[in-house]
């Protein structure tokens, strides 16, 4: 066909109405920052772009990659990247500090934060670890997780903390330790290094279930730019049921690209544990599809946490999430059971 033809044929489907394709300048850039090293557990959103959903959704989407010396969420607030993969937890401090973000999505309905025990030990329910004479535990776990497990469970006491340096070998040669960790990593980490499978206790299964890898952005994106949340929102969960039920090996490449040193018996066990244990859907997620976020699970976390001393009465907690992007069931229809 001509040039000449070729025009007015455009320009023919254009009088009509026609949909023409999306071009790349018709997309809207945006950036998502990890919490950590390109990973499995970020594999919903790798594989949004690598087989086209955000496209698709008309966004451009770069995955800025968190880890050890990076301040994602700084570049959040200060408006270097537009969302961020935050926690429930993390929504009380920025209330607290006036600092203006939101959580808009719950892509894990349970945290994957977990204990290890040895096995043949005695400490073989979450009660038992009360016996361990050692618990590694990260800082953070210590003021959080663990104040809730001396009020829940008898026996623990502060003397049984001992810094956890994300290093195993301290667990593994103390039969009598446990260790924090996280379900899709650490007990992969010390199988292959003794042997045998650890115990493992998820705190989500105990009682201690905050939401986790969550969407956060600001409040000014909420208000001036919705209808981008909502793309981004349901781009992101379209993305996850494909990685979990669907054809994956895009977006592992992708992971293993921005991430060198991750593995496919990693990747692939932490695709079965994230499955097998529901960390995205399980919960309200079964009905209302991946992402979704309740005010009732928000504010008995947040009254747990009062009760716990952890978090302040006074707080605002409804100040630092909005559910008005999630709970459509967005996806649903692409779980493979």
């Amino acid at each position: 066909m001509h040039r000449t033809s070729t025009l007015l044929a455009l320009g023919a489907l254009l009088a009509l109405g026609t949909a023409l394709p999306a071009l790349a300048d018709d997309l809207v850039k945006v950036s998502y920052g990890t919490n950590w090293l390109a990973e499995a557990e970020h594999g919903g959103f790798y594989q949004a772009v690598a087989d086209g959903t955000y496209k698709k959704y008309g966004l451009d989407v770069t995955i800025v990659q968190g880890g050890p010396q990076a301040a994602n969420e700084a570049l959040l607030i200060s408006g270097k990247i537009d969302f961020y993969m935050g926690g429930q937890f993390s929504i009380f401090d920025n209330i607290k500090q006036g600092i203006p973000v939101l959580n808009v999505a719950a892509m894990f309905q349970k945290d994957p934060q977990i204990l290890m025990t040895h096995k043949g030990v005695g400490m073989d329910t979450f009660a038992d670890i009360a016996k361990a004479d050692t618990i590694f535990m990260g800082k953070d776990v210590f003021v959080t997780d663990f104040v809730w497990m001396k009020a829940n469970f008898k026996g623990f006491h502060d003397e049984q903390y001992k810094p956890y340096t994300f290093n195993p070998a301290p667990f593994i040669a103390d039969k009598m330790s446990a260790q924090q960790g996280y379900l899709t990593s650490e007990p992969l980490a010390v199988k292959n290094a003794m042997g045998e499978e650890p115990n493992v206790f998820l705190f989500a299964d105990n009682g201690y279930a905050p939401y986790s890898t969550t969407i956060e952005t600001t409040t000014a994106m909420v208000k001036d730019k919705p209808d981008i949340v909502q793309k981004f929102v349901d781009a992101s969960i379209i993305g996850w049921y494909n990685y979990l039920y669907g054809d994956n090996k895009a977006a592992n490449d992708l992971i293993k690209k921005d991430n060198p040193e991750m593995t496919d018996e990693q990747l692939a066990f932490s695709l079965d544990q994230m499955k097998s244990h529901g960390i995205l859907v399980s919960g309200d997620a079964e009905t209302k599809g991946i992402g979704c976020m309740t005010d009732d699970r928000q504010k008995s976390f947040y009254d747990m946490l009062v009760g716990l001393k952890i978090v302040d009465a006074g707080i605002d907690y409804k100040a630092g999430y909005t559910t008005q992007f999630v709970c459509k069931g967005v996806g649903m229809d692409l779980v493979k059971k």
